[in-house]
């Protein structure tokens, strides 16, 4: 399976790990921890360095609760980093959905438009099927970020997201967006109970004769926080074990990549699990 991104043809044969760069000063699991440009690049190249496959940079907050920033200020913080990151030979991809945001990035080199909207503001669907080969991937969000928690999905959660994703596929095909650009992610947290979570991933296999990959972003979420038994109020770095056992089941469930913030732990327990996978399969 080959995930065709604007310099990349990634081969998803065996899971890839996409490292999260967050460029903003209030993300749950870590903002503010990195202010300078230096700082986020040095932290880009650790994760890189640790196994990262793709890096996905953010540089606004889709937290619960969070609220939007104005997109000249999202490319201020966007822009240095992305620079330099485009000279790594790695595909990068850019958690963004403003429309705006998206042009300036791909014209920067990025190679990802990873929209938690789904491409459903006004211009971003016409953004990406103008590039002739940008890679996309498509989340399922109840809600908006803002209010999303206080509000989650009722009904059936699979058929629900499946129909979402689905419907969000087919407005793309018809804009011509080859099939072999599109990746899913389910969207776990945005907008659904733990329960809910927790049914997305015992169930993800549904997902799978779509034909799209599956992105599964499972790490520090706080759904992982309240199976532990942990207060609201502790780090989001106390869910790191967690969260990798959590990629690891995505991963065994049919999950092309994973999005991630800890990328060694990832990698080696993915390592293990391909070893397993490889002896005994």
């Amino acid at each position: 399976m080959i995930w065709q991104t604007s310099r990349f043809a990634v081969d998803l044969t065996m899971p890839k790990i996409m490292g999260i760069v967050n460029l903003t000063p209030d993300s749950f699991s870590d903002g503010g921890q990195r202010r300078s440009d230096s700082e986020q690049i040095q932290f880009a190249e650790k994760l890189l360095k640790q196994g990262a496959h793709i890096l996905d940079l953010g540089a606004e907050s889709t937290r619960p609760g969070a609220t939007a920033v104005a997109a000249g200020e999202e490319l201020a913080r966007l822009a240095p980093v992305l620079r330099e990151a485009v000279r790594w030979n790695v595909p990068i991809s850019i958690d963004t959905y403003k429309p705006v945001v998206m042009q300036a990035a791909l014209d920067m080199g990025a190679d990802i438009i990873n929209d938690v909207w789904a491409l459903r503001h006004d211009g971003a669907v016409n953004m990406v099927a103008k590039h002739p080969t940008c890679g996309v991937c498509i989340m399922h969000m109840n809600g908006e970020p803002a209010t999303m928690q206080a509000n989650p999905m009722t009904g059936n959660v699979v058929v629900k997201v499946k129909d979402f994703l689905s419907e969000r596929s087919q407005v793309l095909a018809k804009n011509k967006v080859a099939k072999n650009r599109i990746v899913w992610d389910v969207g776990i947290g945005f907008g659904k109970t733990s329960e809910q979570n927790f049914e997305l991933l015992a169930k993800q296999a549904s997902f799978l004769p779509s034909g799209y990959p599956l992105l599964c972003a499972w790490s520090r979420k706080s759904s992982l926080g309240k199976v532990l038994g942990l207060d609201k109020d502790m780090p989001a770095t106390s869910r790191v074990f967690a969260s990798v056992a959590a990629s690891v089941l995505a991963v065994e469930r049919g999950a092309r990549l994973v999005r991630v913030h800890d990328v060694q732990a990832t990698k080696d327990a993915l390592l293990v699990w391909a070893a397993a996978k490889k002896q005994f399969d």
